[in-house]
């Protein structure tokens, strides 16, 4: 060990970090491996924040995004002291991490030290529980990525005493939405903070934000990059019982929302029928790719996002990873044995559709030749 890295402390030596999705380093690439929205923000959300690149950004922005939260309120029925706003919904998520779990060995007990999620789910879970220092319990969703019945549940170790519990409903990387009653019913047994994590709610049948405002233990994560063509922005939120956000408001960094992130989510506030019609376009889109896929021999799961997860045919998707990429294709691929045979891809835009279309036939006409000539 060199000298420079001694002064590291050792958990963070041991840290794993998150990964990614690949960035396009070539030209004309589809980019289909980290769920962006096809289609650029309300043409008055880019007037806004050209508007705004001006003497303002010499100025400190309002440190508690103070509108965004109003106009927040006023969208969900609750009021600005129900909300908190990040720099990306993964801010939110580690903020939730530092003010409900302790590390191990300063809790009362090993419950108040852990930190639950289902698997698979997002990755970056275990990188908080890591990065805080905490017990991670992670449970296995059953095979088509519903989640257990309680008795299975409690089987498979289910802590219904952990300090904090993370849902992401829909699933990533599944795809599978959830009932709101049975998320109800789910996040009702915890003892602990339940945050349910609904970074791709807006393309799904129903949403759980009346659980954030009936239930004390609830928070309810939404992201503007997803959905709403923000992810250049980073501005995630919580929404909750004021108790539990005015503890997150403690530790959050000050200033943590940047002005032109702040002006850019209120502006798309006021265009929501533009973005609600993309969903419409995307919902289409999964729903036509889905059957075209199918009609190749893939296997696609159920999906409530603005992603596909499938089983291709032929040979490994770790092999359809690479191929795909040849055609200039961009997917995504886990290495979690849960999840290894199947391939991510996000929905894009109609054309990009096409594209994606073109090259998985060109690739299974050439393993086609490739048998004819054995």
């Amino acid at each position: 060990m060199s000298r420079a890295s001694s002064y590291v402390r050792p958990l963070v030596r041991t840290l794993h970090p998150y990964v990614p999705g690949e960035q396009p380093k070539i030209k004309d690439l589809v980019k289909l491996n980290t769920n962006e929205n096809p289609y650029p923000p309300a043409p008055g959300v880019l007037e806004a924040v050209r508007e705004a690149v001006d003497g303002r950004l010499r100025l400190y922005p309002n440190p508690a995004a103070d509108a965004l939260r109003e106009a927040l309120a006023k969208l969900h029925r609750c009021r600005p002291e129900n909300i908190i706003i990040g720099n990306g919904s993964d801010e939110v998520l580690a903020l939730a991490t530092r003010a409900f779990v302790e590390p191990i060995g300063l809790g009362k007990n090993a419950d108040a030290e852990t930190i639950q999620y289902f698997s698979p789910s997002y990755s970056l879970y275990p990188v908080l529980a890591d990065t805080q220092g905490t017990r991670k319990n992670s449970v296995r969703l059953n095979a088509d990525f519903t989640i257990p019945d309680a008795k299975v549940l409690r089987a498979a170790g289910w802590n219904t005493k952990a300090a904090l519990t993370f849902v992401t409903t829909p699933n990533a990387p599944g795809g599978r939405g959830y009932a709101v009653e049975q998320l109800r019913t789910l996040a009702a047994a915890q003892r602990g903070v339940v945050v349910l994590d609904e970074a791709y709610v807006d393309f799904a049948k129903e949403n759980a934000m009346t659980l954030a405002l009936e239930l004390p233990n609830v928070l309810v994560a939404r992201t503007f990059s997803k959905a709403y063509s923000l992810c250049f922005q980073r501005i995630g939120y919580f929404v909750g019982s004021p108790e539990l956000i005015e503890a997150l408001h403690k530790i959050r960094d000050s200033y943590n929302v940047n002005g032109l992130g702040q002006i850019a989510a209120l502006a798309t506030l006021k265009h929501l029928s533009y973005y609600r019609a993309n969903f419409k376009r995307i919902i289409q889109s999964r729903q036509t790719v889905s059957q075209a896929l199918e009609d190749l021999g893939f296997q696609v799961l159920p999906s409530e996002t603005n992603f596909i997860l499938t089983e291709p045919p032929q040979f490994p998707a770790e092999e359809w990873l690479r191929k795909l990429r040849e055609h200039k294709i961009l997917v995504r691929w886990f290495k979690d044995p849960a999840v290894s045979k199947f391939l991510r891809i996000t929905i894009g835009s109609e054309e990009e559709m096409a594209r994606l279309m073109e090259a998985v036939k060109a690739i299974l006409a050439s393993q086609s030749a490739g048998k004819r000539k054995k």
